[in-house]
């Protein structure tokens, strides 16, 4: 393996992952990176107060990354320090109502209790109960498997047919969620977590009902903000032999395997890694070569997009915690004007608290980082409408700020979809919808020979843990072929 090359294009979640464990196993590894620093959509925005967090905020599993640093010689703890947080997130109403979800299960179903009594405490324990036993049944065949099968998952539910019945195959997220909960904020509470994986809890399966276990088993606070976890990867990956080259976008992947960068410099090697949206291959962004490395199927339909706002400031009103949701009303109203294209009215807004938790004083001017969930732009690259009142809307749920951001900070799908180009502004990469969105979703072998792919696009799909198991898939997927060959 010593003699073997092998080219990162990317330094994302799922770049990092791969590089580190190919450069591990004796390869030689360069990566190169069109920004100025790590991490791809895990990226920060300057403010007044330091970073701020622009992307991923959320740390769950972490047992991905600990095996990812264990397996290549270090620890997690030599390049970031991490912090448990018992609050999974605090949840606000239109009506005032207010529930906070925690690590321990009966701790969050005690504060269901408080909030909508007994039975629906009753009910959310049965829900806990049968995401976790979906969790664990699909975790291994599913997740950590490179390449699941629809013939896997069938021997695996035909071994416990009663999985049958909690995967709801004929139901959507939502469908299954009301019938599930007497309460229609739980409902819509647990809904949410289909946009987690860039999907609306109305068109995905029930089957990601499960996602909620990924938060339920623990999240973490990066210390420094979750950019801090890329750079710590970086960290490692150059300790490892790692050649990383910020600001050296890459124009062209070529047949052979090799890179051309912008500047015409070319490179070639034994394999290539493409760390980004595979639409980008399809639509001829790294040029003629990959455009058939993967089907178009395994691209569209495409996720989910955000507005995001990344700031400083001083907030008044709500007592906000790390992870905070402010709901809409009525769900519908986020998520049927995002399916056709428009701008969502009165929808859920996300609020990362980056300098809040359990145990901490926030500073007086902290850093924030809003989301409300968008929709890509379309395949003809008309602009997506915005939803352009997310500070009056907090406004009318309690939490103002004493100064708003400057529209620097603010972060559009046009903007996402020219940071990431092929992306359509999609953060996650192909759609979620449907029972075989699983299995259409590409693998970490594209259909040209020496490329290999890695990054929330690809199996087992978005999120960091899922983006760091692809870079996994990748690097033992190479290593299989060469020592194959």
């Amino acid at each position: 393996m010593a003699r073997t090359r092998i080219i990162v294009v990317g330094a994302g979640i799922g770049g990092l992952s791969s590089a580190m464990r190919v450069a591990h196993a004796g390869c030689h590894v360069k990566m190169f990176e069109a920004s100025a620093a790590p991490g791809g959509k895990m990226r920060t925005i300057p403010s007044k107060s330091g970073p701020v967090d622009a992307g991923p905020t959320v740390l769950t599993m972490r047992g991905v990354f600990d095996d990812l640093f264990e397996g290549c010689g270090h620890t997690l703890s030599q390049h970031i320090t991490l912090d448990p947080e018992p609050v999974l997130a605090r949840h606000f109403w239109p009506d005032g109502s207010r529930l906070d979800l925690f690590s321990d299960p009966e701790a969050s179903a005690e504060a269901v209790d408080r909030f909508a009594g007994p039975q629906s405490a009753d009910d959310f324990r049965r829900f806990h109960a049968e995401t976790r036993r979906l969790f664990r049944a699909f975790e291994a065949p599913v997740m950590r498997q490179a390449r699941p099968s629809p013939a896997a998952l069938t021997t695996r539910t035909l071994a416990d047919p009663a999985l049958i019945r909690a995967m709801a195959p004929l139901s959507t997220l939502a469908q299954r969620l009301g019938a599930r909960f007497r309460d229609p904020r739980l409902a819509q509470l647990f809904g949410r977590y289909a946009t987690y994986v860039g999907g609306s809890p109305y068109r995905v399966p029930a089957l990601l009902a499960l996602v909620w276990q990924a938060e339920a088993q623990g999240v973490w606070r990066v210390r420094g903000g979750m950019h801090r976890l890329a750079a710590g990867m970086a960290d490692a990956a150059a300790q490892l032999g790692v050649e990383i080259a910020y600001d050296a976008p890459v124009a062209r992947i070529e047949s052979g395997p090799a890179v051309v960068l912008a500047d015409g410099t070319r490179h070639t090697a034994d394999a290539v890694i493409f760390n980004g949206d595979p639409r980008a291959l399809r639509t001829g962004h790294l040029g003629p070569d990959p455009q058939t490395a993967v089907p178009r199927s395994a691209v569209h339909p495409r996720s989910l997009s955000a507005e995001v706002w990344a700031f400083a400031g001083t907030p008044e009103g709500a007592d906000l915690h790390h992870h905070n949701i402010f709901f809409g009303a009525d769900p519908t109203t986020e998520f049927k004007p995002i399916t056709h294209g428009a701008a969502a009215r009165d929808p859920s807004i996300y609020i990362c608290a980056q300098d809040r938790g359990t145990g901490r004083a926030p500073p007086e001017t902290e850093r924030f980082e809003t989301i409300v969930n968008a929709a890509p732009i379309s395949e003809d690259e008309e602009p997506t409408p915005c939803f352009n009142r997310t500070f009056e809307t907090l406004a009318s749920r309690g939490l103002t700020f004493r100064t708003r951001p400057d529209p620097s900070a603010r972060t559009t799908p046009q903007d996402f979809a020219a940071l990431f180009p092929g992306s359509l502004g999609s953060l996650y990469g192909r759609s979620p919808e449907g029972m075989l969105a699983t299995f259409q979703r590409p693998g970490a072998r594209s259909k040209m020979p020496g490329l290999y792919l890695a990054g929330g696009g690809v199996h087992p799909g978005a999120g960091v843990p899922m983006a760091a198991l692809s870079g996994k898939h990748a690097a033992e997927a190479i290593l299989k072929d060469r020592t194959s060959t």
